[in-house]
């Protein structure tokens, strides 16, 4: 399939219209997989956030006094337009991202789910009439949204992150103002394009690329900001986070993981293998909620092994996500294939042993090759370090409680797997282990429906499932008084 050079949107978009940058400068976006220019967006700074902000304010009050019904019309026909024209969208986020085009289908639909979700979750915001104390009081609870939301987001799911925090704020009936990541700008300039085509307000929905810094002051300095969502690193998170937190706004934080993956002795190796594939190796290991430490009981930890490496020759392909029968896409760029490399000469240097990968394939691009290294310790970069690429390192532990141990050795909180078949120790584990998101028997269990959020240094604040409305509403306590009952 051919990118449908239309899509390709290299402006903003502003208050229902689309601008270059003030300065004219533009940065370049290339392909990872290939190295060439997909086209530039524009280097924006403050002004053009401001501008874009003033639109959101000046379009709050109109989109706040619809009612939830009329704003889900709009967020249904918005999907309904991405889902138009799904295979193009999923081929322009392969072009600028690198994972399979199937890979990207998966994502852009979850995007819409979510968008679905929020649309029909906003028709239940709802309040509270509390017993009163006094005879000829009522106590009222409502819920109101905060205002104007900015939104920065990651390269490495640049439609879905957008789509979850997009559908929030729309449903609670904020106005909003995104960020995307500068390798992966036209999944979310798709946005102002749908938006133009289904006739949403203006200011509602504002993009705004390119200069990061000055982009993110701006957003928590300005006053007409009230939220800030943030998915990407927790050093960033945590300057975003005190940065806003002068002007007391909320913030809504999605930041680092280091996922361990434990297998026990009484687990199916078979089910653990598979979702070892899927957990580790969906994006070629870009997620943060993928698994970067696979702890493995002794008793098993051989077959474990020989299983995983049989797996990954089956099931992993390495090359364009364009291309037929591909599993594994590029890295994001070379700081990223860099990274990888360094992590795994760190583990080799230390005692680690290369079972299959290990190396840059020989062709253009910022491929890696899917690893397994085994007699990982907890002295190597890969134990504290989220790798974020395609390297699976296996530790051995004796007993459960060594394993729990280890998987909690972090300042990071995000998301963990395990496999087990005893029931009392998949209770006693998942109730011991302290991430927001546990798998048990499972490698992927992301949905619109359940709450997405973190522990510790893995951020603040829940996206998705009903809970994901709650960071972008005000509760509001009304006393009525004289009423003379």
């Amino acid at each position: 399939m051919s990118l449908n050079s239309a899509l390709v949107k290299q402006q903003v978009y502003i208050n229902g219209a689309w601008a270059d940058a003030d300065s004219g400068q533009t940065i370049a976006v290339a392909n990872p997989a290939t190295g060439e220019s997909i086209g530039t967006i524009p280097y924006c700074g403050r002004s053009e956030t401001a501008r874009a902000i003033a639109a959101a304010e000046a379009a709050f009050p109109a989109w706040k006094a619809l009612t939830a019904e009329a704003r889900a019309d709009f967020m249904h026909k918005l999907c309904d337009a991405v889902m138009d024209q799904l295979d193009d969208l999923a081929v322009l986020l392969t072009t600028e991202m690198g994972k399979p085009l199937a890979e990207a289908k998966g994502e852009i639909t979850l995007g819409v789910k979510y968008i679905r979700f929020f649309a029909e979750e906003g028709k239940r915001i709802y309040g509270d009439t509390i017993p009163s104390p006094w005879a000829d009081r009522r106590i009222l609870v409502t819920k109101e949204p905060v205002g104007v939301v900015a939104s920065i987001t990651p390269w490495n799911f640049p439609n879905s992150m957008i789509a979850r925090k997009l559908g929030a704020a729309l449903a609670s009936g904020c106005t909003m103002v995104m960020k995307p990541a500068e390798f992966t700008p036209y999944s979310a300039l798709i946005y102002g394009l749908v938006a133009d085509k289904i006739g949403l307000p203006a200011g509602v929905l504002n993009i705004v690329t390119g200069d990061a810094p000055a982009i993110g002051e701006e957003m928590c300095e300005n006053p007409a900001v009230r939220k800030i969502t943030f998915t990407g690193s927790t050093r960033v998170g945590k300057l975003l986070a005190a940065n806003a937190g002068k002007n007391m706004k909320k913030i809504s934080m999605e930041l680092g993981g280091n996922a361990p993956f434990i297998v026990f002795d009484d687990a199916d190796l078979d089910r653990a293998a598979n979702g070892a594939i899927a957990s580790k190796f969906r994006n070629s290991g870009q997620t943060c909620v993928c698994a970067n430490r696979f702890y493995v009981q002794a008793g098993v930890y051989d077959a474990f092994a020989e299983k995983l490496k049989s797996a990954m020759a089956e099931q992993l392909t390495v090359g364009n996500g364009l291309e037929d029968g591909v599993t594994q896409g590029p890295l994001i760029n070379e700081a990223a294939v860099e990274k990888v490399a360094a992590h795994v000469q760190d583990a080799l240097d230390k005692g680690g042993t290369l079972v299959t990968g290990g190396h840059r394939p020989d062709r253009t691009g910022t491929y890696f090759e899917p690893t397994l290294v085994t007699g990982a310790s907890q002295d190597m970069k890969v134990a504290h370090d989220e790798t974020f690429g395609p390297l699976a390192a296996l530790f051995k532990f004796d007993t459960e409680d060594e394993a729990i141990k280890l998987a909690n050795d972090t300042e990071y909180g995000l998301a963990c797997y395990f496999y087990a078949q005893d029931l009392g120790r998949c209770f006693r584990v998942m109730e011991a282990l302290q991430y927001g998101l546990v798998g048990v028997n499972e490698g992927v269990i992301t949905t619109e429906v359940a709450p997405f959020g973190g522990f510790k240094e893995s951020g603040i604040g829940n996206e998705g499932s009903k809970y994901g409305l709650d960071d972008y509403l005000n509760i509001k306590y009304s006393c009525l008084g004289g009423l003379g009952m």
